[in-house]
């Protein structure tokens, strides 16, 4: 027998053969998988995470200028923003915005699959027709807006105003978006017009999941069709009515492209999304951007970690 003859013997089997064996039997299960998802960890790593870590970096360090170098601040950031003139009057604009889009959207979304789920002709026409304003970008609605929402007066006025004057409802003609008070309730009407389509789906689909052998069963009982859903239906359309909550609340307090497109950088306009790009491009103050960007991350977590804890909490009890 020479050197390279030597073998376990029959019946046993190395330690390294075993592993081979297991690696190749276990590795198809993971491994392909692994493989597929590997470069999208790795680019929500770098690019949403990575990026997080760096502005929260940004935010609580001292370079207000180009040339400044990092430092550590302590968070006075956080309270020296409060400071800023145009700061408090910007947390308002997007509190205005949010509660108007929001509201504005659910009750139009909710009101238009309603009437789609009382079974009109054409359903198929009109629920493509309601979603197809969600295809359009925030740009090019902003863009078709600004025109029907310009603020002229009657003798120079054009969209809304213009079609106000001819029906011989002038009174209803105003300033729009460059109301000093009421400028962003009205910068709300693009967004509901482009995200009631999107909270109509969901509602639809909510409706269309509440089985009829509870509102016939409702119905056998002597409910009303109005308590049959005030107490069958709408009680089911809860988790439909907090997960559109949650994304159109997260939509409203980033929303920066429509009011760019309307209004720009104007004062009475001015919400957090826009103060960041002001501060970082035009007063070149990295510092306060990253602090208003954290900020704007702290809000929207205050909205999505809530959901999705009720969300896991949800699914462990079923």
């Amino acid at each position: 027998m020479t050197s390279t003859d030597v073998t376990p013997p029959v019946g046993r089997e190395s330690f390294a053969a075993r592993g081979r064996r297991v690696w190749r039997r276990r590795a198809p299960r993971w491994l392909p998988g692994l493989l597929l998802l590997s470069p999208s960890i790795v680019a929500i790593g770098v690019f949403v995470y990575g990026l997080i870590f760096w502005n929260t970096r940004v935010a609580v360090s001292g370079k207000h200028d180009m040339v400044s170098p990092y430092g550590f601040d302590k968070g006075k950031n956080f309270v020296d923003l409060w400071d800023v003139p145009s700061w408090p009057g910007a947390v308002r604009h997007a509190l205005l915005f949010t509660a108007v889009f929001v509201v504005g959207a659910l009750v139009l979304g909710f009101f238009l699959a309603f009437l789609m789920e009382k079974g009109i002709k054409a359903e198929a026409g009109f629920r493509a027709i309601y979603l197809f304003p969600m295809a359009v970008s925030f740009i090019a609605s902003g863009v078709v807006w600004r025109w029907l929402m310009n603020p002229a007066p009657p003798e120079r006025a054009v969209g809304l105003n213009q079609l106000f004057d001819k029906l011989g409802l002038g009174a209803l003609g105003n300033d729009w978006w460059q109301n000093p008070r009421l400028g962003m309730a009205a910068m709300a009407l693009p967004a509901i017009w482009q995200m009631s389509g999107y909270v109509m789906a969901l509602y639809l689909a909510g409706f269309r999941g509440v089985p009829e052998d509870l509102r016939e069963a409702a119905r056998v009982d002597g409910a009303s069709e109005w308590k049959v859903y005030r107490y069958v239906v709408l009680p089911q359309l809860r988790p439909v009515t907090l997960s559109a909550l949650i994304i159109l609340g997260h939509i409203s307090l980033k929303v920066f492209d429509l009011i760019m497109a309307i209004a720009g950088k104007q004062i009475i306009t001015y919400v957090p999304a826009v103060a960041t790009y002001v501060e970082v491009f035009d007063r070149g103050d990295p510092a306060n951007g990253a602090t208003i960007a954290t900020y704007l991350l702290l809000a929207v977590g205050l909205l999505v970690i809530p959901y999705l804890v009720w969300s896991v909490r949800a699914e462990r009890d079923r």
